[in-house]
């Protein structure tokens, strides 16, 4: 099992739970999170679901190791089905769940941690939080759901899929990505704090104001953005076929020193 899940006081707690790995994303631990998030999101006890990670690390991306069963021969269209539903499918199904979630985020979230904690309605980030996605190293242009531009705004956005660099919990405060950066040892409490706070509300207002935002990003263009981009994505994937007869064209030695 790679996701604990809890429920009390009406918040539903999932935890990421493959800390060995930095909570790399493999097939099973995705499709694990998704039954969590539609186990929370079916509970009329829960008012409140909190996603969380166990290690030093929230999420170090999708694990390229793979996982779950794969083909001989990799082809595009396997992976465009492969990240249609784990990568997009999941990640815009979470954000539209109608219940307020809180993200609580230390260490490393790297390109696919994002995809994680992005849909979640508020992020805490303890003050060791550091948010990159360099997938550019991949030949690719960013993550599957971009949520980039969204995120950070246009050029600060550009700037962090050029260089690949990360962003402290303040830089992403900044930018309005993050709510709060709270210390590390206090990152658990101060998320419970506030989901328990939010649990007193009334659920339909709560329902009712998560869709009010919801519906704004949608008319201002996100959920078309979102599915345009994510086939720009996979035209990434095709050039590094192309180049390397394989999907991922990738310099490992620094893609792994973005993990300490």
């Amino acid at each position: 099992m790679y996701i604990d899940y809890d429920v009390a006081d009406k918040i539903a707690t999932i935890s990421l739970n493959r800390p060995e790995a930095a909570n790399a994303q493999n097939t099973e631990l995705l499709d694990e999170l998704d039954a969590a998030w539609t186990r929370a999101a079916e509970d009329p006890e829960v008012a409140v679901i909190v996603l969380r990670a166990n290690g030093k690390h929230f999420s170090a991306g999708h694990d390229i190791k793979g996982g779950g069963p794969v083909p001989d021969k990799i082809t595009l269209e396997f992976i465009y089905q492969h990240e249609s539903r784990r990568y997009l499918d999941y990640t815009l199904r979470w954000r539209n769940v109608p219940k307020p979630s809180i993200a609580a985020v230390q260490g490393r979230c790297i390109s696919g941690g994002l995809l994680l904690c992005w849909p979640c309605d508020l992020i805490l980030a303890a003050d060791d939080a550091l948010f990159s996605d360099p997938v550019a190293l991949m030949g690719i242009g960013g993550v599957e759901y971009h949520g980039h531009t969204w995120e950070l705004g246009a050029r600060k956005a550009k700037e962090v899929l050029f260089t690949g660099r990360a962003l402290t919990a303040e830089e992403a405060e900044r930018t309005g990505m993050v709510n709060r950066v709270v210390p590390r040892d206090e990152l658990d409490s101060q998320t419970r704090a506030l989901a328990e706070h939010i649990a007193k509300m009334p659920s339909f207002a709560l329902r009712q104001a998560k869709r009010a935002v919801n519906q704004t990003l949608d008319v201002q263009g996100f959920y078309a953005a979102i599915q345009s981009v994510f086939d720009i994505h996979q035209t990434g994937h095709g050039n590094a076929m192309s180049v390397s007869g394989w999907p991922v064209l990738v310099n490992m030695d620094e893609m792994k020193a973005n993990i300490k």
